[in-house]
């Protein structure tokens, strides 16, 4: 019987830190630089920051931008609301989140989901700026955060 009035139904507490740890040990994790070269390899990086994350940082020029709270609906092959550019079920997906604890949780839920090439960046969003990766500013085109300030239009890369 399910829950419901009149119905208890036993839970076994584990608490946020036990939750991560388990869904790291299914996770072959990467730093931000094997990210890079995994998604130029064809591998689909999905941000899935919120927007005022986003608007506060930029993003990363190519990657996927699926909100968390939709994203299994957005991957699922078998989802009406499957996303049109959403990988396969066989496809490598790297998750990137701000610091890298979301991604790690969404990651180990499309591995269940059966994306068995699911993982996320190692501190995410600030650990891929940190390492000098290229990110779309606010407002501008692809710069690194290292880089001046440039007109928005012209594009650098890290060295």
């Amino acid at each position: 019987m399910g829950a419901g009035p009149g119905n208890t139904v036993k839970v076994t507490r584990t608490t946020i830190d036990e939750l991560l740890a388990a869904a790291r040990n299914t996770l072959r994790r990467l730093p931000p630089t094997q990210a890079m070269a995994a998604m130029r390899s064809g591998a689909a990086l999905i941000d899935i920051r919120g927007d005022s994350q986003m608007a506060r940082d930029g993003t990363i020029p190519g990657a996927l931008v699926i909100a968390r709270n939709v994203l299994e609906w957005r991957l699922d092959p078998g989802s009406q609301h499957r996303h049109p550019q959403a990988p396969g079920l066989g496809d490598r997906v790297i998750l990137l989140c701000d610091e890298g604890y979301q991604s790690s949780l969404a990651a180990a839920t499309l591995q269940q989901l059966g994306f068995a090439g699911a993982t996320d960046v190692d501190g995410g969003f600030q650990a891929w700026r940190e390492a000098g990766l290229p990110v779309i500013l606010p407002g501008r085109s692809a710069l690194a955060p290292q880089a001046p300030a440039r007109s928005a239009g012209q594009v650098t890369h890290p060295r």
